[in-house]
């Protein structure tokens, strides 16, 4: 059933805040301390890691040209891993060295993209996770809810090594029992998945580590030493894995959260509600900022309230990537969209 016809607006929509002049000072800050050029990366918490931050990094890079060194600031929960190895691969033809700068959290694909860097600097609350893949296949268990859940390659390795722990009988098969439960395709794609990601590891690690066995090493262990796929990898934890870590200075982390509390702000829902079933949300959830220009991909949407289906739907998807870039020296901005396909 289609919605019915949407009653005339009589509240302006919420527009989440661009505080593009004041992350720029920020920026121009951070540049000074380090005599180098930042590129910074920020993810909401519904934010990710994805194919399209390719092309928005490119804008920025595109603006800033070829350096000697970048630095990357990253804030992100994660996302496409194979979508990190194409961030790194493009920062690298636009510089010679590439130091990420970790504040805060920098979870499983954003751990990815550190792989790639000569060097990451971690402040004292910044962690790293590991990067074992788990997926949800369209063969899946479903929950109580009827969903699908998600399986990973160490869940079902975990349930082998309990059966073959507890003596079970050895003429039987424990993947026969498995099956019961879980689909042979299932257990298939997420062994798949698993090889993927070490070797998505081994690549980015191959950037600045030369020796074969020290990036399988490393690979290995982000892939299926830790036993939760958030547990945090603190400074010492990285260093013995054998990344190349350091210090994040104080001054350079206090402006980094700064920074971060300005792109949490831009960062936030701005929902309109216009009556009981009909809203509209805007919301940036991707942001790229570097000297002069930021872009950053904003959900931009009405939303209709099935009432027979007690569920929201959404209406008039206008969401798109964003720019926003200075012209000249003067204080003249300039704002497009780009029509990322």
């Amino acid at each position: 059933m289609a919605p019915k016809k949407q009653q005339k607006k009589t509240h302006k929509e919420k527009q989440p805040p661009i505080l593009f002049d004041k992350t720029q000072a920020i920026i121009s800050q951070v540049n000074k301390l380090l005599g180098g050029t930042v590129v910074t990366y920020f993810n909401n918490p519904r934010g990710s890691v994805c194919h399209d931050d390719v092309v928005a990094l490119y804008e920025l890079l595109q603006k800033i040209g070829r350096q000697k060194k970048i630095y990357l600031f990253l804030k992100s929960s994660g996302g496409n891993g194979q979508s990190s190895l194409r961030i790194v691969n493009l920062l690298r033809q636009y510089c010679d060295e590439v130091v990420a700068l970790l504040p805060l959290e920098c979870a499983s694909a954003a751990t990815m993209i550190t792989l790639g860097a000569d060097e990451i600097r971690m402040g004292p609350m910044a962690y790293l996770t590991s990067v074992d893949t788990s997926l949800t296949h369209s063969l899946s268990p479903i929950d109580r809810d009827n969903d699908r859940v998600s399986v990973s390659l160490d869940e079902l390795n975990r349930v082998v090594k309990l059966w073959q722990a507890q003596g079970s009988d050895k003429s039987e098969n424990p993947y026969q029992q498995l099956f019961q439960h879980v689909h042979p395709l299932v257990i298939g794609a997420v062994d798949r998945a698993e090889s993927l990601s070490i070797m998505l590891c081994k690549e980015l690690l191959a950037y600045h580590i030369k020796e074969e066995k020290t990036a399988e090493k490393i690979a290995a262990t982000l892939n299926s030493k830790y036993p939760s796929h958030g547990y945090p990898i603190l400074f010492e934890e990285a260093k013995r894995i054998g990344l190349k870590v350091n210090r994040l200075s104080p001054e350079i982390n206090s402006l980094l959260l700064e920074l971060t509390q300005l792109y949490s702000e831009m960062g936030q829902r701005a929902t309109t509600d216009f009556d009981d079933t009909h809203a509209h949300g805007n919301e940036i959830i991707n942001i790229w900022e570097s000297t002069g220009v930021i872009v950053y991909y904003q959900q931009d949407k009405d939303w209709f309230y099935r009432t027979e289906e007690r569920r929201w739907i959404s209406l008039n998807d206008n969401s798109s990537w964003r720019r926003v870039a200075k012209v000249g020296r003067g204080t003249k901005v300039e704002k497009s969209i780009l029509h990322i396909s």
